[in-house]
């Protein structure tokens, strides 16, 4: 038994084979850029897969069975997810930077003109504007899933959960679409380099906030949540709002403000 309420967390592998993940992705993705071979990629994806799995199986016996995630250690854990979250938002700050530099005073290398001549930007009252009503809504239904959650109304907390999962999942279809259609690529100029970098990387946010909120519903089925013991949840919910919030400013600046 502890005398104290911290967690001091036992050795782990997870952290060397996360890392060793990552690596082999990026050294996979170099390959698949210039050699166009899947293999060490498809590896990357499933030590990272692997990974992610053990380590929050891991975290979830601590956390539920095991007690370990005291008051302390959960107001710990609210500090970290904020600064993580603050972190994100200064990377996407640095997207728009570059997007709002290049627009509001274009060079001569691109005509002088934004967009750029030759390049066709999205209709914003088209998929952009569905996308947002999406993620609009997906926003109500998280909400709707942690308030139920509160009050110990499982089932409600179960259906408002999926149904933000299959909206995350919409989403994401709507936004490969879009890329699939699009009449400009990265390298056509930066206006394609800002459009691709920002709204590419707001898709990996909006696919990692699906897996997050996905976990958390496989969770719940198993009873893992209670209305007073629920960080796991509120982080993804937390996640979930800032991606709302970072594709409000991507489609008043980029889709609709930039075209």
């Amino acid at each position: 038994m502890n005398n104290h309420p911290f967690h001091l967390v036992d050795h782990s592998p997870w952290p060397l084979t996360g890392s060793i993940g990552s690596l082999t992705l990026m050294s996979g993705m170099i390959m698949m850029f210039h050699k166009y071979t899947y293999d060490l990629f498809t590896i990357g994806v499933l030590l990272l897969i692997l990974t992610m799995i053990q380590w929050w199986r891991d975290i979830s016996r601590e956390g539920t069975f095991q007690g370990l995630h005291t008051n302390i250690v959960v107001k710990g854990l609210k500090i970290g997810m904020v600064l993580f979250i603050v972190s994100e938002i200064l990377f996407f700050v640095s997207f728009f930077w570059g997007f709002f530099h290049s627009s509001l005073s274009p060079v001569m290398e691109i005509g002088m003109l934004w967009p750029p001549l030759g390049i066709k930007p999205f209709n914003p009252m088209q998929i952009p504007l569905l996308n947002t009503m999406i993620l609009l809504c997906s926003g109500i239904t998280i909400t709707w899933s942690h308030h139920s959650l509160m009050e110990s109304k499982h089932s409600e907390c179960l259906i408002s959960m999926i149904i933000t999962v299959v909206l995350g999942i919409y989403f994401s279809s709507l936004q490969v679409y879009e890329y699939y259609e699009a009449p400009f690529c990265m390298s056509d100029s930066i206006y394609g380099s800002c459009f691709f970098m920002s709204t590419g990387f707001h898709g990996i946010h909006v696919i990692i906030g699906t897996t997050f909120i996905f976990i958390c519903f496989i969770r719940q089925l198993g009873f893992h949540f209670s209305s007073t013991h629920h960080f796991g949840f509120e982080a993804a919910a937390w996640y979930w709002h800032f991606v709302d919030v970072v594709w409000l400013f991507l489609y008043m600046s980029i889709y609709w403000w930039g075209s």
